[in-house]
C-alpha cells in the first residue's frame, strides 16, 4: 500500500470523527437548594435556599379547633390569642425560631422547605390564668410567599381538684407575604 494511500485513510478516520458538542442545561447546581436540578451543569445563580425564605415576617390566617372549659363554659379560641403576623428568625445551622406573641419557639427546617417544631412547653393565659402548654408542630415553605404551619397544643386542665383532663388541640397556620 502506498504511503499516499495510508495518509488518505488515516485523515479520513481524524477528520470524520466529530467531538460530540456538550450540551449545556443552566440552572441551580447546589444540592441543597430549593429548586436544584440534577439535569443543570451549569449554575445560573438561580438557587433558593429554603432557610434564607423562611426568614423574615409572615402573614397569617389562623384555623384552630376551639375548646370549652367544662363546668366554667368559656370558650378558648386560639384563633382569637393569635397575632396577625408572626417573625421567623434564623439562629444557623438550619435552625430557626418563631416568634407568636410573646413566645419564641425552636424550629429547623430542611433544604426542601420542611419545618419541624419539636415538643416545647410555653405559658400562655386560656382564660385561667397562665397555663403551661406542650407545643409541637410541623409545616413548610413553599415558596418565598407562601408557607404553612400545623401546631398541637397539648395541656391539662383541672375541672376536679385532682383529677387533671389531658386535652389537645390543633391549629392550622397559612402564611403570606
Amino acid at each position: 500500500m502506498s504511503r499516499f494511500l495510508i495518509y488518505f485513510l488515516i485523515s479520513t478516520v481524524i477528520f470524520s470523527c466529530k467531538k460530540e458538542e456538550e450540551i449545556i442545561y443552566a440552572g441551580c447546581t447546589d444540592s441543597a437548594a430549593m429548586n436544584y436540578s440534577e439535569t443543570a451543569n451549569l449554575n445560573n445563580g438561580s438557587c433558593i435556599y429554603a432557610y434564607d425564605i423562611a426568614q423574615g415576617l409572615w402573614g397569617i390566617s389562623p384555623n384552630c379547633e376551639e375548646y370549652t372549659l367544662p363546668v366554667i363554659g368559656t370558650t378558648i379560641s386560639l384563633n382569637d390569642q393569635l397575632p396577625e403576623e408572626i417573625e421567623i428568625l434564623g439562629a444557623g445551622n438550619n435552625l430557626l425560631y418563631i416568634e407568636l406573641n410573646d413566645t419564641q419557639l425552636n424550629g429547623t427546617i430542611d433544604n426542601y422547605g420542611n419545618i419541624i417544631i419539636d415538643k416545647q412547653t410555653i405559658s400562655i393565659d386560656i382564660g385561667t390564668g397562665l397555663t403551661d402548654i406542650d407545643i409541637e408542630g410541623n409545616g413548610s415553605i413553599s415558596n418565598s410567599n407562601s408557607g404553612n404551619i400545623n401546631f398541637t397544643y397539648s395541656f391539662d386542665i383541672s375541672v376536679i381538684p385532682g383529677f387533671p383532663i389531658t386535652e389537645s388541640l390543633d391549629c392550622f397556620l397559612s402564611m403570606y407575604r
